[in-house]
């Protein structure tokens, strides 16, 4: 759905208020002493994921943060990224089994965060860049891939790109863009300076799709070049499609003037 920027705003204060973490960490620090002794009764119990939701902090979050201070207190200095990702995805890597089942615990159990979550997202994304591809077989548009661009040299390409340009809106697109997320002011920001307008820079106008909405005053550099949709356009106008206009209305031009001769 699309949302106006009022719309936006009233639903993001709203769901601001239902957890209120300013001081979670600060309580999370006077409760964590329990762990060692919940986990001496009962190492089986999801001790850190009942602490995490007694203060509304994200599990996943809170399971990083703890395993970064573990890894920390055993080395004497901070673990690589590497590392602590490779143990947040498996966590039987984990130094401390017993450390290592509260962790997974975390992570299951977060809907908004950690690494199941960011796999969920990548799937999201990979099944609508499929869905796009579909899309563009379907209406027989000539395009190439991001692997494709990545042979050719380019580093960072849209999903997609047209190899003959088409029209939306009355507007000339040269690539499309895959966004499985809501567009809202924050993510597009980063997007345009991070994507779009390099995108644009290389390879002309385009066109990106939040195929789960986005706040419609985002849609605002149409005239420089960068389209916002919410769908896959049905109004696509090929070159085909105008060269077969152009020949019917010729043809039409031509039936008048023998229609006037006569």
């Amino acid at each position: 759905m699309k949302l106006s920027k009022v719309q936006y705003e009233e639903i993001a204060r709203y769901i601001s208020t239902l957890k209120p973490t300013r001081q979670c960490m600060k309580q999370l620090k006077e409760r964590f002493p329990r762990y060692l002794q919940d986990i001496a009764v009962d190492p089986t119990a999801p001790v850190l994921l009942n602490l995490a939701n007694e203060v509304d902090f994200s599990p996943a979050l809170m399971a990083r943060t703890i395993l970064e201070r573990f890894l920390q207190d055993q080395d004497g200095a901070l673990s690589s990224k590497p590392v602590l990702n490779s143990m947040l995805r498996d966590p039987s890597l984990i130094p401390d089994p017993v450390l290592g089942s509260q962790v997974n615990q975390c992570i299951v159990n977060d809907c908004c965060n950690g690494p199941l979550v960011d796999c969920i997202k990548h799937s999201i994304g990979y099944e609508h860049e499929v869905l796009l591809r579909e899309k563009l077989l379907e209406r027989n548009l000539a395009f190439l891939d991001e692997d494709q661009l990545r042979v050719k040299g380019y580093d960072k390409t849209p999903d997609f790109i047209l190899e003959v340009p088409v029209a939306v809106d009355g507007h000339v697109i040269h690539w499309i863009e895959s966004k499985a997320s809501f567009g809202d002011e924050s993510s597009h920001r980063m997007y345009l300076q991070d994507q779009f307008w390099s995108y644009w820079n290389r390879f002309g106008p385009g066109l990106v799709i939040y195929w789960y909405g986005f706040i419609e005053e985002l849609d605002c550099h149409r005239e420089r070049g960068i389209l916002l949709k919410d769908e896959f356009p049905s109004n696509i106008v090929t070159l085909r499609g105008c060269m077969a206009l152009e020949e019917e209305h010729a043809g039409d031009c031509k039936l008048e003037k023998i229609q006037e001769a006569q």
